[in-house]
Parts: C-alpha cells; structure tokens; sequence
C-alpha cells in the first residue's frame, strides 16, 4: 500500500471519528504528496514518499520555532501536527548506528587517525548511505565530534 492510499485511509477513519485536527493534517500530507507526484508524473517511490513527509515535519517545526513566545495556540497545533506526521516518518537512525556508520567509512577509506582533514571525504562517503535514514546536521555533529 502506497502512502497515499494509507493517508487516504487514515484520513476516511479520522473524518469518521469527527477527529478535525487530525483530518487537516492528514489533509495536508495528502496534498503534499499528490502535488509532488503530479510534478514527477509518475508514482512515487517509497523513499520520495518518505522525503515528502520528512519536509512537512521539518517545515512544522519550523513554524513551532518561530511561533511568537506569547502564541502557544499555535505551538500546541504544531504538536499535534507533528504526532500525526511522525506516524508515517521512516524510523530515523540511533546515534549508535550513525556511529557505527562513521567508523564504517573510516575503515573503508583506510584513516587510522581521523583529523580535522579528513571531514570532506567521510561526509561524501557517508551521506549517500545514511540518505533518509538520518538527520544531516546530527550526522554533522557527530562527525565533527570523531574528528577533532
């Protein structure tokens, strides 16, 4: 079952369930993944699905951020967006597993001592592989983190 069919089908029990927030946010990930598969003009893959998620998760927390100090009607509907959203995320990847991906690609590109030098060839390594499974600025991190 595609995405779209799952969030259609979520979307009919929330209406039925007279559950609104949950409807609109459901709604709008709908809408978001059938303009990026007219774009494409064809189906979407599992991991452009994923990416199509992933972008309305970061662009509400985004909003939650900044969301004026005094307005928290506006970050508690931003909450509730993103628990609903996060149920159809890719399971990110542990910072265990990010770090065993980081000594992966060290031992493959043959460092013994990483430095401070060495940032640009892991990260070309590494991104490709942890693509979709991690967030970019933790991998960042932590790489910058082995590195010094």
């Amino acid at each position: 079952m595609s995405k779209i069919e799952e969030v259609r089908a979520q979307m009919v029990a929330a209406m039925k369930n007279k559950d609104k927030e949950r409807k609109e946010t459901l709604s709008m990930l709908l809408a978001a993944l059938k303009n990026k598969a007219i774009d494409k003009r064809a189906d979407l893959t599992e991991a452009e699905e994923n990416e199509v998620v992933k972008k309305e998760i970061k662009q509400t927390r985004e909003t939650m951020e900044l969301a004026p100090a005094d307005r928290e009607d506006i970050k508690e509907e931003c909450r509730k967006r993103l628990a609903v959203l996060e149920e159809f995320a890719p399971e990110e990847m542990s910072e265990e597993q990010i770090r065993a991906e980081i000594n992966a690609v060290l031992s493959a590109l043959g460092i013994t001592e990483p430095s401070g030098k060495d940032k640009g060839k892991v990260m070309k390594e590494l991104m490709p592989r942890v693509k979709g499974r991690a967030d970019g600025a933790l991998v960042n991190r932590l790489v910058g983190e082995l590195l010094k």
